[in-house]
């Protein structure tokens, strides 16, 4: 009988054990005080996602109040009003669907996981935090190597050995102050750069007796720094910046009417942060299917664009609307690309175009799978099979169609080329520990191997990216798949994107 009901007690609460119950809950039936505390914890575990908007997304912008006022709110959708919101208070054009805030927001942390990054994700480095909050500094002085530096006067002057150390300009940071110098130190060599006000913490010598007595400033020196200067720098550094707009309310209403103007739609997926991923949404409309006319001599075509993004209960997430253009008529297409950060999750999206010459009228409905980027475990963006891979210049870095960080990435829609030209591959891999890279392309209908080699690439980053041609002038016409297997050795992971494409 005791065995029996030992089985009993083993069935009705594995649940509860799986959320990691304490043992003494295994032998009873749960109190009412206990399935509340059980329930909270669950309620904690699906918040997660905001959460992550919350300690990742915005943890350097958000105000104390705005902090309190999320942690009061109780569902899903007061969440979501809070951080739509959130945004809207921040968007300098509010008369306009874009929120330059919100895209340059994001465009900064991307740029700073990119750069920045040093065993730890860029963003949550000293200088991933000051370039998320400002942006670009005006002027950066920087010593990656280190060695032999000539002290400023305020610093005691002298010839000193230092560790590697940047200094950051800004000629004027609102709120704050003008002619605002940072500087950051990386006393461990290993890349991450923290933020200092102690202007000998870059000595490397400084517990030696020489850089002792460098350390020492002269009196006039120390006549020149106000020692309360570099605290009360760092206290305005840390504060979040004041929000200047007041709360909005917008309503995006469109009829999409069916076509006769044929879209191609692709969707491509590059993580910002665990929370807030880049949604890619290119289109594409055949030179054959647009009408032309004079203009400037030249033949001229422009298809004007509305995009709407909701929920699966149709709360609008994004709105965007543009005029695409293309010379022709000749083989060339107009390619558009419209870049939406999305949290993780299930979204509708609906596309209406007009050929404004013909008259011709298109749309596009479909759902929006975000994915989901786990932070311990060996993930990928999507595979683009490209046809222009180049890098961009440093002003235009995570601006822009096709911008991916630094690299310009347009996608080939139709995923056909011709012998003659070389097939561009992009992709990023996140937590890549050493490991290996296959490629391997094989013909469709006979599975005949026409390329397999395999790189082991430079793991010593946790954020990889593969950016390269493959010449295609071996292979003959017909249809073929690229698959890739990526390996990570050390969590025993394997990864294989893979995409279809047609030569001809």
């Amino acid at each position: 009988m005791r065995d029996k009901c030992l089985v009993v007690f083993c069935c009705i609460f594995s649940i509860a054990i799986a959320q990691t119950v304490p043992p003494d809950t295994i032998a009873k039936p749960l109190s009412d005080k206990d399935r509340k505390k059980l329930e909270k914890k669950l309620r904690k575990e699906l918040e997660s996602p905001y959460r992550v908007w919350e300690t990742v997304d915005v943890a350097y912008i958000i105000t104390d109040e705005e902090r309190r006022a999320f942690h009061n709110l109780s569902n899903d959708d007061e969440r979501d009003r809070f951080i739509e919101q959130f945004w809207l208070r921040r968007d300098p054009t509010p008369d306009t669907v874009e929120n330059e805030f919100k895209e340059e927001h994001y465009r900064r942390i991307a740029y700073a996981n990119e750069h920045f990054a040093s065993g730890i994700p860029g963003w949550k480095t000293d200088r991933g935090m000051i370039y998320i909050k400002f942006g670009a500094p005006d002027e950066i002085d920087s010593h990656p190597s280190g060695g032999s530096y000539q002290n400023s006067p305020e610093e005691g002057g002298g010839q000193i050995t230092t560790f590697p150390f940047e200094r950051w300009r800004y000629r004027y940071i609102e709120g704050i102050r003008n002619n605002i110098v940072i500087e950051f130190v990386d006393q461990t060599m290993s890349g991450e750069y923290h933020l200092t006000i102690d202007p000998t913490e870059k000595n490397a010598l400084l517990h030696t007796p020489a850089g002792q007595q460098q350390a020492q400033l002269p009196n006039g020196a120390s006549a020149m720094r106000d020692e309360f200067a570099p605290l009360e720098l760092l206290h305005d550094l840390g504060k979040p910046q004041a929000v200047k707009y007041k709360d909005l309310e917008a309503v995006v209403k469109s009829n999409v009417r069916y076509n006769t103007l044929p879209i191609q739609v692709r969707t491509d997926f590059i993580p910002v942060t665990a929370a807030s991923i880049y949604t890619n949404v290119t289109l594409q409309f055949a030179s054959k299917d647009l009408q032309f006319q004079q203009k400037d001599g030249l033949d001229h075509a422009t298809v004007n664009l509305y995009g709407r993004i909701t929920t699966m209960s149709r709360r609008v997430v994004s709105v965007f609307e543009d005029a695409v253009s293309v010379e022709g008529p000749g083989e060339r297409s107009a390619v558009y690309q419209k870049t939406i950060p999305l949290a993780p999750g299930r979204y509708r999206l609906n596309i209406a175009a007009k050929d404004v010459t013909g008259g011709t009228t298109g749309s596009y409905e479909t759902a929006l799978d975000v994915p989901q980027f786990p932070d311990d475990k060996l993930s990928a963006s999507s595979l683009i099979l490209a046809d222009l891979i180049e890098r961009v210049p440093a002003a235009s870095i995570g601006a822009g169609q096709f911008v991916i960080g630094d690299t310009k990435v347009r996608p080939r829609l139709s995923a056909t080329f011709r012998n003659t030209e070389k097939l561009g591959i992009y992709i990023q891999l996140y937590h890549f520990a050493p490991g290996a890279v296959e490629y391997q392309i094989t013909r469709n209908g006979t599975g005949e191997t026409v390329l397999d080699y395999t790189e082991q690439p430079d793991s010593s980053v946790s954020q990889l990216t593969i950016a390269r041609w493959l010449p295609l002038d071996s292979l003959t016409a017909g249809s073929y798949t690229l698959r890739m297997t990526v390996t990570d050795q050390n969590r025993s992971q394997t990864l294989t994107p893979s995409a279809t494409f047609t030569v001809h």
